[in-house]
């Protein structure tokens, strides 16, 4: 079940795990002073446990998909693909977004770009791992 969610302690959890833990990304650059703003979506499994989260972050007429994780043992699932599918259409249900944008990193184009996101710009360096960005054309 994903569903919004004003735990954000569990979705820092999972990316705590995640990002600092499994990819060595500094405590710093994962934890910013945007939570506070955002919407976090939570998937969690049949036990109630977290599993998965995504930060979407509203900029204008751009919805901004982030901080998707997805913790080891439910990677492989469908897991990953639900969480953008359900960010997706969080952000299709908000008035006056009409595209969505992330920084994928670059191992992770591919996937994205099976839900229609398109890359666009030069590789870069987001805390020591290799991204790009991506647009979606809401319609």
């Amino acid at each position: 079940m994903i569903e919004r969610t004003e735990d954000i302690e569990a979705c820092r959890s999972i990316r705590r795990e995640v990002f600092i833990v499994e990819q060595g990304v500094s405590e710093a650059e994962e934890i910013d002073d945007l939570d506070g703003s955002a919407i976090h979506l939570l998937a969690r499994g049949e036990g109630g446990q977290p599993l998965g989260t995504a930060r979407l972050l509203l900029l204008g007429d751009t919805g901004k998909i982030g901080r998707v994780a997805v913790r080891k043992p439910a990677r492989g699932t469908g897991l990953g693909a639900r969480l953008i599918e359900a960010s997706i259409e969080e952000l299709r249900g908000i008035p006056g977004i009409t595209r969505v944008k992330l920084s994928a990193q670059t191992h992770a184009i591919t996937f994205y770009e099976r839900f229609g996101f398109a890359a666009h710009g030069p590789v870069y360096d987001d805390a020591g791992i290799p991204h790009r960005d991506m647009t979606l054309a809401l319609g």
